[in-house]
């Protein structure tokens, strides 16, 4: 058994490996999995936590086990005879040119720590980022998934949420404010159109009793009146199904009220030749 681990089955030069190093090595490798496993049940599985302090876990997880890695590949490197020092100084240039191409990588993991530890951003947040609204499914140290409301699911750098504009709608309340714009004909009652729209925005079961709705008399357009309808509600995800549930209601009860949606007007003056 010692003649055939000391065997040499690997030779390059003056360098050989032996059967003893190489299967060091694949136990080595097998362990560290297992160990590894073990880390992230303890860490990551451990109790019944909320999705940001799993998410938390999970990024410390990561670095963890990264760290664990490189050490036991430097560890077997080692065992298999090759020193790690020369190896380095003989890839420095190789280490710098891929240290480049990674930086972008290199950015997204630490934007990944501090969005999971600064909490700007959390785990089921409705964001907007560049025009497209969902909600925050997951957040990971290089990406996170952002589900939106088509049901599509987003995989984006980490990096855009540091650098880029991004708009939280839930981070400070999950109350946020909207509003629905609506042209009236010249004559129309506005106190009466006010009182329309108020009611209407008050029966619908998403919008919120407190603060109550209200009405801006926003402007005397070229062909209507202008007015928007403010609301308050928590289907921040569902907004777009809120404001045409109330755009439903509002043209049945402007109907009911004899209360006109223009249509555009223009006054046509024709000079008669004398």
């Amino acid at each position: 058994m010692k003649e055939f681990l000391a065997k040499d089955i690997i030779t390059f030069g003056s360098h050989q490996i032996t059967v003893f190093q190489v299967v060091a090595t694949v136990v080595a490798i097998l362990l560290t999995y297992a160990f590894t496993k073990l880390i992230r049940k303890a860490i990551v599985e451990r109790g019944n936590v909320t999705e940001l302090e799993k998410g938390r876990r999970q990024s410390v997880f990561q670095l963890a086990q990264y760290g664990i890695w490189v050490v036991v590949i430097l560890l077997a490197l080692e065992g298999l005879g090759f020193q790690i020092t020369l190896l380095l100084a003989g890839s420095a240039a190789l280490l710098v040119g891929i240290g480049l191409g990674l930086q972008e990588v290199f950015k997204d993991f630490v934007s990944g720590v501090i969005l999971l530890f600064d909490g700007t951003i959390r785990v089921s947040d409705i964001i907007e980022v560049d025009g497209v609204v969902g909600r925050v499914k997951e957040i990971r140290l290089r990406a996170s998934e952002i589900e939106t409301r088509d049901g599509i699911v987003m995989i984006i750098p980490n990096s855009a949420f540091i650098t880029g504009h991004v708009v939280n709608w839930t981070h400070n309340r999950k109350l946020t404010r909207f509003n629905i714009v609506v042209g009236v004909a010249y004559g129309s009652d506005v106190r009466k159109v006010e009182r329309v729209l108020i009611e209407c925005a008050k029966s619908h079961p998403d919008v919120v009793k407190t603060p109550e709705p209200f009405v801006f008399f926003s402007d005397f357009a070229d062909s209507q009146l202008t007015f928007t309808l403010h609301f308050f509600s928590r289907s921040v995800f569902a907004i777009e199904f809120l404001r045409s549930d109330l755009r439903f209601t509002i043209n049945q009860a402007f109907i009911e009220n004899n209360i006109t949606i223009p249509f555009p007007q223009r006054d046509v003056y024709i000079k008669e030749q004398k």
